[in-house]
This record gives structure tokens, sequence and C-alpha cells, in this order.
């Protein structure tokens, strides 16, 4: 029998004493605290920062922090039941865990860990190409409901080639990114030079040194098992290129149109969700592609920095939808009420992306579990506080909006709700004739 040595058995501690902690977290910002000092500075950065000047992505959180919940009273919400239907599976949560390529450097198979977590909180899980495990190890070790996000490049052929390996593979659906088919501007990662695959610099030394946990259990863990740092390996690069050639490779196909989902359509026979869409009337025109679903999304504010946030733009695509396919929300969630928030306003269910990913550099696979099981019991005890026992009894009037706020301009002017004022003979906007 081999036994570990000394600092072996440390280090191991040192992750268990992480995990414990992590799981201890109150809430998503604890993570993100938690994360933040396990994480190198640049890799947080990666993780924690948009486009340009991070002005959508703080936008995305201003937006939901205005949006009220307003709570009905005296109902028994004794049986609580936050579970949807998406695509004809029931999942435990309105929650899903959206495709995030920076998983492999967070944690040593973060991809597994968190399809693990996905799973085991009954959520489904979205693979992206640009992370570091097989997907079928990921589809067979992670078990649960995966999606498959493929990240087109110029080289179209090599990209599909991919989506069929996805399809081969067995997972449940595709979810085609369709608006970052341009390079990011993202400053900080540029004075971090920040690239993906990450690259060992004697400049990033001090910063392993700072941060051992996260350099003995994931660097140095892929380098021990796997002689060689997180690459690539879902994505189809021909044989035999340079590596002035593999750099020409990795670039997006700028020239995508709307033609292009027929080619996807052509290799994918399965359920088939646009992300990216913040026009309704891209909405649309998705749904007249062929598209099975919608995920009303800015990345984050990882794109458009001057874009505006999803929930804003949500209501028109819903609108536009028409209830023809599932509408699904991203960027900017921390809290169960902004889950509801979102559904309040027409969105299927929501994706998550930075929440499970604090957890996970906080506190591995455990941490990522935790996070999504914060988000699931505050979804459950807010929908016991505004007088909810199943997600299909809220709606509008449980919203109050900013707009909704200018009643305050007529001296006692009730708040109704728009349900309540359009059922009301008294003049809203001017009760009692006030003029």
């Amino acid at each position: 029998m081999v036994f570990p040595s000394r600092k072996a058995r440390r280090r191991e501690l040192a992750q268990v004493a992480g995990s414990s902690l992590a799981t201890q977290a109150v809430d998503i910002s604890h993570l993100r605290e938690l994360a933040r000092r396990r994480l190198p500075a640049a890799l947080f950065g990666a993780l924690d920062h948009g486009s340009e000047d991070d002005v959508a992505y703080q936008h995305n959180r201003e937006v939901l922090q205005r949006i009220k919940l307003v709570h009905r009273v005296l109902n028994d919400v004794s049986h609580r039941d936050p579970a949807v239907t998406l695509f004809g599976k029931r999942h435990q949560l309105p929650l899903v865990v959206a495709p995030t390529g920076i998983s492999s450097w967070i944690a040593f198979r973060g991809e597994v860990a968190l399809a693990r977590a996905a799973a085991s909180s009954g959520i489904p899980f979205t693979l992206t190409s640009t992370t570091d495990t097989p997907m079928e190890n990921v589809l067979n070790e992670g078990g649960g409901t995966q999606w498959y996000n493929p990240i087109i490049w110029r080289d179209t052929a090599a990209s599909l080639r991919g989506v069929a390996r996805a399809r081969d593979a067995g997972f449940d659906a595709l979810v085609l990114s369709v608006d970052s088919n341009v390079p990011y501007n993202r400053p900080h990662d540029q004075r971090n030079r920040v690239t993906f695959p990450m690259n060992i610099r004697p400049s990033n030394l001090l910063e392993a040194v700072r941060h051992p946990r996260w350099t003995f259990g994931t660097p140095t863990r892929y380098l021990l098992r796997e002689r060689r740092l997180p690459a690539f390996t879902n994505i189809s690069v021909p044989e035999g290129l340079s590596r002035a050639d593999k750099q020409k490779f990795f670039v997006k196909d700028d020239s995508l149109t709307w033609e292009f989902l027929h080619r996807v359509r052509d290799v994918w026979p399965r359920t088939m969700v646009i992300k990216g869409i913040l026009h309704p009337d891209d909405a649309q025109r998705a749904v007249e592609y062929g598209a099975d679903g919608i995920v009303v999304s800015n990345q984050g504010g990882g794109t458009n920095d001057a874009a505006p946030s999803p929930v804003e733009m949500l209501p028109g695509v819903v609108a536009a939808v028409a209830g023809r396919v599932p509408v699904l929300v991203d960027s900017g969630f921390r809290r169960g009420s902004d889950v509801l928030k979102a559904l309040a306003l027409g969105a299927d269910a929501v994706m998550v992306g930075r929440a499970p990913l604090y957890g996970l550099s906080a506190g591995g696979e455990a941490g990522a579990h935790h996070a999504l099981s914060l988000l699931g019991q505050e979804i459950t005890r807010m929908m016991g506080v505004i007088g909810l026992s199943g997600l299909s009894e809220l709606g509008r009037d449980h919203l109050m909006l900013p707009g909704d706020l200018e009643h305050f301009a007529g001296p006692g002017m009730p708040w109704k709700g728009p349900a309540m004022a359009a059922r009301s003979h008294v003049d809203v906007e001017s009760p009692a004739g006030v003029r």
C-alpha cells in the first residue's frame, strides 16, 4: 500500500477545508468573495468582468434591483413547488447552468463538477466547446440533462463536425450563441494578458505562490494527471496546422447569417436553442428559422457594453414569440428573487453562469452545488413570501416596475397593478378628477 506524502495530505486537507468553507457561504455574494480570495487576480478578473467599462455588466444588476415583487397574503403556501418543464422534461428548479468556457481553469475538470452539481440539483447543464474535458466524458461522468454550446469558427465545417460529435454523444439540446461572433474588447484581460487557453508566464508565478490552493488544485493536478494544461479538446482542429495557422483557426466566423441555422439543422435533429437574442424581431425570425427555444441574453455584459439588460428586452421578446417556443433569459442573476422577477415577466427559466462559477471557484463541485442550492432555497422561500404555491401562479400583478411608480406624481393615487387597473372604472392617471 502506498501512503500519500505529508505534503500531499496537507494539500488534500486544504482542498477539503476550502470545500467546507464554501458550503457555509450564506449567499452568492459570499461565494463571490471566497472565489476572489482563492483565484489569481487575473483569473478572477476574467470571471468577474464584462466588456470595456463594465457598463452593461453593472446595468444588468441595476435593472433587476429596480424591479419590485408585490406579495399577496393569506394564501396557503405550506407546499411550494418551484419545478418547471422545459422541452418535455421536468426540472426541479427554473434554472439552467449556462455555458462558461473558463470552468476548466477555475477548477480541475470544472465542467464535470458543474455538470454533477446541476444533475444533483435537478436542472440542465450546458457545456461549451472551449472546455478541456472531452464532451463524452462530461456527459457520462456528469449525468443529468446536458445541453451543448458550440463556438462557430471561420472553419464552419470543423465547427459543424463538433456539432455532429455532440449529437452522436447524446446531448439533449444544442445552444447556439449568435451574439458573440466578433472579438471581445475586454481591457481587464488585455492588461493581465489573459487568453484562453491560458499560458503560464513568469509574471504569473507570484500569483501562483499567493494562491497555493488554486495552484496545487488546478494547474498542478492537470500537469500531474494529464501531463498538460487545459486545452480545447472538444474543438475539431485540423491536423498538421502550424502554430500561426492554429491562431488563425481560432477566430470566430463573423460572416454568419440566418441561413446558417439551416446548416446546423441539417446536422442537429434535436432541440435547438438560439442564445443572444435581444430584439423581438430577431426572436420571431429565429422561430421562423426553426429555433425550438430562445435565450434573451447580452452574455453577462461580455460583448456589447452599450447593450440593454436582457430583462428590459424580455417582455417584448415574449410577446413576439407568443408562446410558440420557451423563452429563457440570463445575465445578472444573483438572487432567487431575481429569478422570480424574470419568470413574472414571461421567462420560462433563467440561465445562471457566474453564480455557480463563484461556487466552483470557492469549493469545487460542493461549492457549485451549494450555489445552486442557495438559489433554489431563495426561490422557494420567496414563493412563500409573495404568496405562491406554484410558479404558474406568478404573473405581472406580482411586479412593480419603475414605470409603475409614476402613481406617486398624483396625490392619493393608489397603485392597483396592471390587471386591477384595467378592471377599474376609476381614471388611474387622474383619480377623483384631479388634474
